[in-house]
């Protein structure tokens, strides 16, 4: 049954991004379009009118000639975008600080754990981007140039991504959690120029250094000439003093940059539309990192369209996302800054020093726009976490949800435990397009489980075993028209071999992503897990998520995993489950997850074993490691344990007696 959960009301859907634009399009293009799937389609067919339109209502800046807006838009990949114009994404960014009625807002409000709180405005942001880029620009970093970051999420690394991007160099990041062949796996493929670092960082009250690790990158990595290092744990006089801080070549305290006090008129280089921007990296547990090329201009269009139109973006909104510098959705985030807004940075454990930290933020800094994971949702709701009872909440808006998919449960928690009148927006895209397939619309209703819409310019469709478009029915997620935000290619890749194999070797010119979904006769769209881990026990297909989404009913579990083992010429389900501490998984706690997983779906999804296990390995950008788990459990060696969060949970899967009967 497809039950609404929230609709906004006519008065709502006027006010936003997504109800002007449309008005705009039937203005300029004299259609009739009243309806979301309507413009949807029609965003896909008319590629040139679609983009150029997004691109003015936006008010993305770019120099030379933008009418040519696509030289071939069925070529899939390859398609050249507005090839014969220049813009620079840091300009982009930083628009606000060059309007008088904008440059004194907050751009930027730091929340650390430990309490520290900071915030710069649009006219001073601009200003330390100029004094790093001069600096930059002094030790020799040009266009084409990597810049590497192990920093958390803070004020200091925005400064760092705009100051290296207004130069044309290339930006790439991780955080500081990441273990040294982690970082190393990285950052060693695209050779920097110049490293930009922290000293260490906090986390669950904890405080951890990583000078040595950042001693260990130096050595291992001869292509960094140059080290950035931004006091994060220690005052910069008790820094300099430190036995650690000797054993770094080539160091500058990011606080000397700062205390010159400079500033001056930034120079934005103008680069080609596809030049590389960001180079980010896939979870690695299965191998060495690939390197993905996200485009300068692409990235930016599809940010600005997803921002503006599908999250209702504005400048007078506060904008946060849960999110390390690991994962995409930080690029995500900061490119909110192009929208005027005022965006909220956290570092830390979102449950410390409780588990109200991020909903006492909300409050505290009058957030309407709420970003945050699936995982994050359930282990609120498991915390006991009532929010509209105990906090305002009178300012938010929105929630976005990712990174696996959202439980109908959690749809549930959030409009009975967090707010009612709020737009819940479960998104999917990925680190390999840098943006979403899939998406949010404040003009559309929330429908238990479901993703509200594909996003406008994206020919998303689902495709079945024989490689034909379906609807409402399983099958892999697919889009067959060429898109901005496609990588460039991969880094070290010149023949695009290994990029074609990643995403068009199944079906010829078309981006296979990877997810296992269904779009609905509505426009909306379900995802069931990734394709990849897919069980298939008697050949029937059973998305992961369908299993999770049960599991995650039951107060006793903590966390699961589930895979398919090999066994006796077939597929068998294997579960297993962290359980709360105080509870052991005796016989009737496995005859209840039975039973719930039974009665929820089908016999074929009753796990044939379920296990009890210490720990559920993660990747650091909080992902399920199920391929991971299936290795181990087949005796096969994980290549990169550096990609998981907690790389000792694997030896709780190795030789169980259980998976020998």
């Amino acid at each position: 049954m497809d039950t609404v959960l929230w609709q906004p009301d006519s008065q709502w859907i006027e006010n936003t991004n997504m109800h002007q634009f449309m008005h705009l399009v039937n203005q300029r293009y004299g259609t009739r379009f009243s309806d979301y799937s309507a413009l949807q389609r029609w965003s896909c067919q008319q590629v040139d009118q679609f983009w150029t339109l997004v691109a003015e209502y936006c008010g993305i800046q770019m120099q030379g000639d933008c009418r040519r807006v696509v030289d071939d838009a069925s070529r899939l990949p390859g398609a050249k975008w507005f090839p014969d114009a220049r813009l620079s994404f840091a300009e982009n960014l930083l628009a606000p600080s060059r309007d008088p009625s904008q440059a004194d807002k907050a751009a930027l409000v730091f929340r650390g754990e430990n309490g520290h709180r900071s915030t710069v405005s649009y006219s001073e942001l601009n200003h330390r981007v100029y004094r790093l880029a001069r600096f930059m620009k002094s030790v020799g970093v040009v266009k084409g140039d990597r810049v590497a970051a192990v920093m958390p999420n803070c004020i200091e690394t925005v400064v760092g991504m705009l100051a290296a991007t207004s130069l044309g160099a290339i930006w790439s990041s991780c955080s500081p959690d990441f273990g040294i062949n982690g970082i190393v796996d990285r950052f060693h493929q695209i050779e920097p120029k110049l490293l930009l670092a922290v000293d260490g960082y906090f986390y669950a009250g904890k405080t951890l250094s990583i000078m040595d690790r950042i001693a260990l990158v130096q050595e291992k990595i001869p292509a960094i000439r140059s080290t950035v290092l931004v006091p994060f744990l220690d005052e910069p006089s008790t820094l300099k003093e430190s036995v650690s801080l000797a054993t770094l070549r080539d160091v500058t305290l990011y606080s000397d940059i700062e205390s010159t006090g400079d500033t001056g008129e930034l120079e934005f280089a103008q680069v080609e539309f596809d030049h590389p921007l960001y180079i980010m990296y896939s979870s690695g547990t299965t191998g060495v990192p690939k390197c993905i090329v996200h485009s300068t201009g692409g990235t930016l269009l599809q940010h600005r369209k997803e921002h503006s139109l599908h999250a209702d973006l504005k400048p007078t909104d506060v904008f946060f996302y849960f999110t390390t510098c690991g994962w995409m959705m930080w690029n995500w985030l900061v490119s909110g800054l192009a929208s005027g807004a005022t965006l909220v940075l956290f570092d830390g454990s979102p449950f410390h020093p409780g588990p109200t930290a991020l909903i006492d933020l909300i409050d505290q800094e009058r957030i309407s726009l709420f970003g945050t994971s699936a995982k994050y949702l359930s282990a609120l709701e498991k915390s006991g976490v009532r929010p509209r009872e105990s906090h305002r909440l009178e300012n938010l808006k929105a929630i976005f949800s990712t990174g696996s998919p959202l439980a109908h449960e959690s749809f549930d928690f959030v409009y009975r435990c967090i707010k009612e009148n709020i737009c819940l927006s479960s998104i999917s895209g990925g680190t390999d397009i840098i943006s979403c397939f899939a998406l949010g619309n404040p003009a559309l209703p929330v429908v238990r489980g479901e993703l509200q819409c594909i996003g406008l310019g994206m020919d998303v469709r689902i495709y079945n075993e024989s490689g034909h478009s379906v609807i409402n029915e399983k099958g892999e997620l697919v889009c067959v028209n060429a898109f901005p935000s496609c990588p460039v290619g991969f880094w070290n890749d010149p023949k695009g071999e290994k990029f074609h194999s990643a995403y068009f070797e199944r079906f010829e010119g078309v981006w296979a992503h990877g997810d296992y979904g269904e779009i609905t006769e509505r426009g909306s769209m379900i995802i069931y897990g990734r394709s990849d881990a897919v069980l298939n026990p008697g050949g029937v297909r059973i998305g992961t998520a369908e299993i999770y989404r049960q599991v995650e009913q039951l107060d006793f579990v903590v966390d699961s995993v589930v895979i398919g083992q090999d066994w006796q010429d077939d597929i068998r389900v294997i579960l297993f489950v962290k359980m709360q501490a105080d509870i052991s998984l005796d016989q009737h706690h496995v005859n209840l997850i039975r039973e719930t997983i039974r009665r929820n779906t089908t016999p074929r999804h009753v796990p044939a074993k379920i296990i009890a296990v210490k720990d559920i390995p993660r990747t650091i950008s909080g992902k399920i490691a199920e391929l991971a788990v299936r290795k181990i459990v087949h005796g096969e060696t994980v290549n990169n344990t550096d990609a998981l969060a907690n790389p000792e949970s694997l030896a709780c899967f190795r030789d169980l007696e259980a998976l020998r009967s």
